[in-house]
């Protein structure tokens, strides 16, 4: 019985923390690819390639997310001058993200943020999957072909 809840404490423990917000918060910064949007339950919009990435950057509490084109050799064009500041706040146990622009805001609460996962729930109940960016080909694999 002692080893029954001991496993179980553990298992708890270990399921919790990767929703610790103090830890997520720690992991949104990089750069983002889409996976998917979680319309429904049901109803799942699934992406390949997308020609964006978002680049999270937050420090301390204050940073922004920036809409970047990805180029073969891994690095980025600006996809526009625009970014969305974020305002990173802990409100009950939950890691909440305040956005705004110069014409909207909204906030969205962060699911799950991992070293390679970040999923976030928009003010219209859709989950969006991200997955930590990888470029396809990076300088390095670019002359080691060479």
């Amino acid at each position: 019985m002692k080893k029954l809840i001991l496993l179980f404490s553990i298992f708890t423990i270990v399921s919790c923390s990767d929703k610790d917000p103090h830890e997520q918060l720690k992991n949104l910064n990089g750069y983002w690819q889409i996976e998917k949007v979680e319309i429904e339950n049901d109803s799942v919009v699934e992406y390949g390639l997308s020609q964006y990435i978002d680049y999270i950057k937050v420090k301390d509490t204050v940073g922004f997310r920036k809409k970047l084109k990805p180029k073969i050799d891994g690095g980025f064009i600006k996809a526009s001058n625009d970014s969305e500041k974020i305002t990173a706040k802990i409100e009950e146990n939950k890691l909440i993200l305040y956005y705004s622009t110069p014409f909207d805001e909204w906030k969205e609460e962060v699911l799950e943020a991992t070293e390679e996962n970040l999923v976030v729930l928009n003010r219209d109940d859709k989950k969006y999957y991200y997955q930590r960016y990888e470029p396809l080909l990076s300088k390095n694999e670019e002359e080691t072909k060479e």
